[in-house]
């Protein structure tokens, strides 16, 4: 199935909740970051996109949403690929969102993981994003023009500028469909996000990807 919603927003402001929230409400697979490091292959698709040849069919097979790192990067793209799906912006204030990234994704300790070859693709397109990933003014203003080059790019008619706190009724009015009677899910992975990386990570703070991946989809025990 195609792509119903598009998530533009950068990693680390609620999309976990997000894509809980939209599996939730009926929109089938939400894929995320954690799907790309848990699907052997994909991190080699997400290379291919990064060359200019994407395959959004195979990368998107079984998903009706999208959310996170690395298909945030591509929103233009996915956009006019699928031009029936709706495009959900999600924000934070920039402060808060630098230092959740510098708290995990993109803590120190992660420089070597970075460069990692098997992640090159994925790291290229953050980098298209905020290439300065460690300095703070840059990750600031490059947070706040993302953000605006969304805004500017996508029909007012299309676009839902969202904060998770906001909870359910935007949402669902944005997406048409009923407000659950459950709570809005506030997913916070960040505690799970550092622990998969730290053990993951060999001595010389290169990624082990292969493990990672076995841990994201719970076929190896933690360590």
């Amino acid at each position: 199935m195609p792509l119903q919603i598009i998530g533009a927003g950068l990693g680390r402001t609620g999309t976990v909740s997000l894509k809980v929230a939209v599996e939730q409400l009926g929109f089938g697979r939400c894929y995320h970051m954690l799907e790309t490091l848990g699907n052997p292959g994909h991190t080699a698709l997400w290379r291919d996109v990064a060359a200019g040849q994407p395959d959004w069919d195979t990368i998107f097979a079984g998903y009706g949403a999208t959310m996170d790192y690395p298909a945030c990067t591509c929103w233009r793209e996915l956009a006019d690929y699928y031009p029936a799906a709706k495009i959900v912006l999600s924000v934070r204030d920039p402060e808060k969102w630098f230092d959740s990234v510098r708290a995990t994704i993109f803590q120190p300790a992660n420089k070597e993981t970075m460069a990692n070859p098997d992640l090159a693709g994925i790291v290229g397109l953050m980098n298209g994003v905020h290439p300065d990933r460690y300095d703070r003014d840059a990750m600031l203003a490059a947070f706040r023009r993302h953000s605006q080059a969304v805004i500017d790019g996508v029909p007012p008619e299309r676009l839902l500028v969202y904060e998770v706190e906001q909870g359910w009724a935007p949402l669902c009015a944005f997406l048409g469909v009923p407000v659950p009677e459950t709570p809005f899910p506030r997913a916070n992975v960040r505690a799970e996000i550092n622990e998969v990386f730290a053990q993951a990570r060999h001595a010389d703070g290169t990624l082990d990807v292969g493990r990672m991946q076995r841990m994201m989809t719970g076929k190896l025990p933690p360590r």
